[in-house]
């Protein structure tokens, strides 16, 4: 089972994303590296939101406890789903 990250951008989000998106990368290369976010990134329209997946909800949520993006308002809401990957 994979865990779905999902993350809808604050109302003025987007004016704070660019500040915050270094340290934003520099975990999910972080989280990518230790084999625990199989990918991740933003909607077609990024003002839509963004999701990732992960191996666990110990790891998406240890992700999104130290996010830049959460921790400096770029994300106004998040959740988390646990989902079954049938391509597996």
């Amino acid at each position: 089972m994979k865990v779905v990250m999902f993350y809808e951008v604050a109302q003025d989000g987007i004016a704070k994303a660019q500040t915050n998106y270094a340290g934003h990368r520099a975990r999910l290369d972080e989280f990518h590296a230790r084999g625990v976010l199989l990918m991740a990134g933003p909607y077609a329209n990024p003002v839509e939101g963004a999701m990732g997946v992960f191996t666990s909800r110990e790891a998406a949520e240890e992700f999104i406890q130290g996010d830049p993006f959460v921790i400096n308002g770029v994300v106004g809401k998040w959740s988390l789903r646990e989902w079954n990957e049938v391509l597996a």
